[in-house]
């Protein structure tokens, strides 16, 4: 049996349409760029985390700044790949890889 929807409630997508305007639109693609930032950086915190590490000594260890690690794990700050890499690599010890959807 198929359950009824109620029409009163939003799907995530739906909301996310009006919100921002469909998929392919240039607010909606500005959105998602952010989302993928945002998710870069809950990422990153989370690792720091299982690695029971501070925002200063992740940064200690991949030479930048506390400050820097902060806003990157806030979404407050663009990162150059460079320094991404470095993060994982040098402060996580960890792999980076990178994968391009098409």
């Amino acid at each position: 049996m198929k359950a009824k929807r109620n029409k009163n409630i939003t799907t995530f997508e739906e909301h996310l349409d009006e919100q921002y305007g469909k998929i392919g639109t240039p607010s909606r693609d500005e959105y998602e760029r952010g989302f993928e930032a945002f998710k870069v950086g809950v990422l990153i915190r989370e690792a720091r985390k299982k690695a029971n590490m501070t925002q200063k000594e992740l940064a200690e260890k991949s030479e930048t700044k506390r400050s820097y690690i902060s806003r990157i794990e806030t979404d407050a700050s663009d990162i150059r790949l460079s320094t991404l890499m470095r993060i994982i690599e040098k402060g996580l010890g960890g792999t980076f890889d990178l994968k391009i959807n098409i």
